[in-house]
């Protein structure tokens, strides 16, 4: 596929206003309009060389979907539709995730980071890591090496920042993710 795929989970619609921004900054010429993964099936996904996923965190650090205590299907139920032995080699994807770093201080955005390792070990590369300079937070699973393995939007108390934020993260993935595009064009 020639465009930047975007796919969220969702609960409470806030992780999928973020992939709208996310996509309305690309423009419809570079991506795809934004998709629940409640409403896909994993080839889907799996058509795209490029992609931006994104979750909202819910549990203690689970991937989010109804055993975590989502009320609709997400990316629990989405992964479990992947097929056994699925490849992603050569696929290259930047993840961002939600969280509450107030509310949720001992796990902030620690969903980020199950999605992280399951991609990775689909073979992925992902990209797109985030400073955690500006977030005040006692622990978060999706900090490795001092940086949180995705962009971590916290909408909730700090909303004021998401726009920045965006662009930022956007000016250092999106060369990262059309690149990818160019070397299968």
């Amino acid at each position: 596929m020639d465009k930047i795929g975007i796919f969220f989970g969702t609960e409470t619609g806030t992780t999928r206003l973020v992939a709208k921004k996310i996509h309305a900054r690309l423009g419809d010429a570079l991506a795809a309009k934004p998709v629940n993964v409640n409403r896909i099936e994993a080839d889907d996904l799996l058509q795209y060389d490029a992609l931006i996923l994104g979750t909202p965190s819910y549990g203690v650090g689970q991937i989010p979907g109804r055993t975590a205590g989502c009320l609709e299907a997400n990316w629990e139920e989405f992964l479990a539709k992947m097929p056994a032995g699925t490849d992603m080699r050569g696929k290259r994807i930047a993840l961002y995730g939600l969280g509450a770093q107030e509310r949720y201080s001992e796990r902030f955005a620690s969903s980020l980071k199950r999605l992280h390792e399951v991609f990775a070990g689909y073979g992925a590369e992902l990209v797109g890591d985030w400073s955690t300079e500006g977030y005040v937070f006692e622990h978060s699973a999706s900090v490795v090496d001092g940086r949180f393995v995705g962009l971590v939007i916290d909408q909730r108390t700090q909303g004021m920042h998401t726009d920045a934020r965006l662009d930022a993260w956007l000016e250092q993935v999106k060369p990262l993710l059309v690149e990818r595009l160019r070397q299968v064009a």
